[in-house]
């Protein structure tokens, strides 16, 4: 085993939340009179947190408070629609099992809000994450590698024995904050060349390669 935790990314990485995320987002802009965004726009603004998502998302020279509302609104309506058509991209549920059974530890680290994080993986991946973190307030969220050095120390793992697994530059930019390698996934919210032009170096197109990279 070259290495001993393998943490996961969930957003574009095990899970295609873009669907959901669309929804709610549209529904908390029409709620504030504002225009929807297409599946394309909210491929492009998600990453950074739902926070971010609201503020790509209305429209420029929208007030700080007018934002706030807006957020309120996304997460109210995503708490309860968060996995209506959400679901693990293929071959990766297969992926976790196999892993689990070679003996690896793994965690999910996120920038979602902790509790739809949470609700979501024991939803579609119930016993097999070791410890699985989201969005909480007063912790940076990524790339700032705090939420990772947490998953490391809760599972005393040392960064050279652990492999940040995403989709995003986010994720990129992560691994690298946490001093830890990183395998980057082209089947989620950005493209191989888009991937590349974060500094990506191991990139793989199926969840099967994943077990060639660690």
């Amino acid at each position: 085993m070259k290495y001993k935790l393998v943490i996961f990314d969930l957003d574009g990485t095990t899970l295609n939340t873009l669907d959901d995320l669309a929804g709610s987002l549209n529904y908390a802009l029409e709620q504030a009179a504002f225009p929807k965004r297409t599946l394309d726009e909210v491929r492009s603004f998600v990453g950074n947190g739902i926070q971010k998502l609201v503020e790509r998302g209305v429209p420029a020279e929208t007030s700080a408070e007018t934002i706030q509302e807006v957020l309120s609104e996304f997460k109210i309506h995503y708490k309860v629609h968060c996995a209506d058509q959400t679901k693990p991209y293929e071959g990766i549920e297969k992926l976790l099992q196999v892993m689990k059974e070679k003996g690896y530890l793994m965690a999910t680290v996120s920038n979602k809000a902790d509790f739809a994080v949470q609700d979501l993986c024991k939803e579609y991946f119930p016993n097999m994450f070791d410890t699985v973190v989201g969005e909480k307030a007063g912790v940076r969220r990524k790339p700032a590698p705090d939420t990772v050095n947490t998953v490391l120390k809760q599972l005393n793992i040392d960064c050279r024995d652990a492999v940040y697994v995403g989709d995003s530059e986010v994720d990129v930019e992560t691994a690298k904050n946490a001093g830890m390698d990183c395998i980057s996934v082209n089947w989620g919210f950005r493209t191989r060349e888009e991937l590349l032009q974060a500094g990506a170096i191991t990139i793989v197109s199926h969840p099967d390669e994943i077990l060639n990279e660690i």
